[in-house]
């Protein structure tokens, strides 16, 4: 898939918005990617994470890891498509964590996906916890690099990488503006 077909499914599923977003990072943005909007439909949401699985496919993955919430889906249908073990991370007390039983064998090849990239704080930490478990990280899959390649999520494979202007909330436009800010993300802000 090119870049335009997988922006036509975002407009056509009404899933990139435009106002005034406080990101999950904490940046403010005059666009926001709402991902669950375009994988509510499965024809989509095969699409896009397969291009993420036919990437890693020569990988020898055993195990796909998301973080809560946005990555989830992505996570699941990846490993699906992979024919693996998926499973996902969540905050708890402010720290993601492994939860619910799930755990990471010592020596497992682990594939991290996520829904968008704008920092990749959380994708971090879901590789921290890969490596304190004792799996072996492969890389990240993802649906959005919104960063324009500038993150520094190692190993990033995104199906499409846009940079969307950002701002530090004490430089924002919009609000300097007086524009009301959205918080469409799972959680509200948290420090990277």
């Amino acid at each position: 898939m090119n870049k335009d077909e997988i922006l036509s499914m975002f407009k056509e599923s009404r899933a990139l918005l435009e106002g005034h977003f406080q990101l999950t990072s904490g940046l403010h943005s005059p666009h926001y990617f709402q991902c669950a909007k375009v994988l509510q439909y499965p024809a989509n949401t095969e699409r896009l994470c397969g291009e993420i699985a036919r990437h890693f496919s020569g990988s020898g993955i055993h195990v796909v890891i998301a973080p809560a919430l946005g990555g989830i889906v992505v996570g699941q249908e990846v490993g699906r498509q992979l024919n693996v073990r998926t499973m996902f991370a969540e905050r708890k007390d402010r720290t993601m964590q492994l939860r619910r039983g799930f755990e990471i064998e010592r020596g497992e090849n682990v594939l991290v996906c996520e829904d968008v990239i704008t920092t990749g704080g959380s994708v971090k930490e879901v590789i921290d916890i890969v490596q304190q478990c004792g799996g072996k990280f492969v890389g990240v899959g993802a649906i959005v690099d919104r960063s324009g390649g500038k993150s520094d999520v190692p190993d990033l494979f995104a199906t499409m990488t846009m940079e969307v202007v950002t701002y530090r909330p004490q430089e924002c436009p919009l609000c300097k503006q007086g524009i009301p800010v959205e918080k469409p993300g799972s959680r509200g802000y948290r420090e990277d």
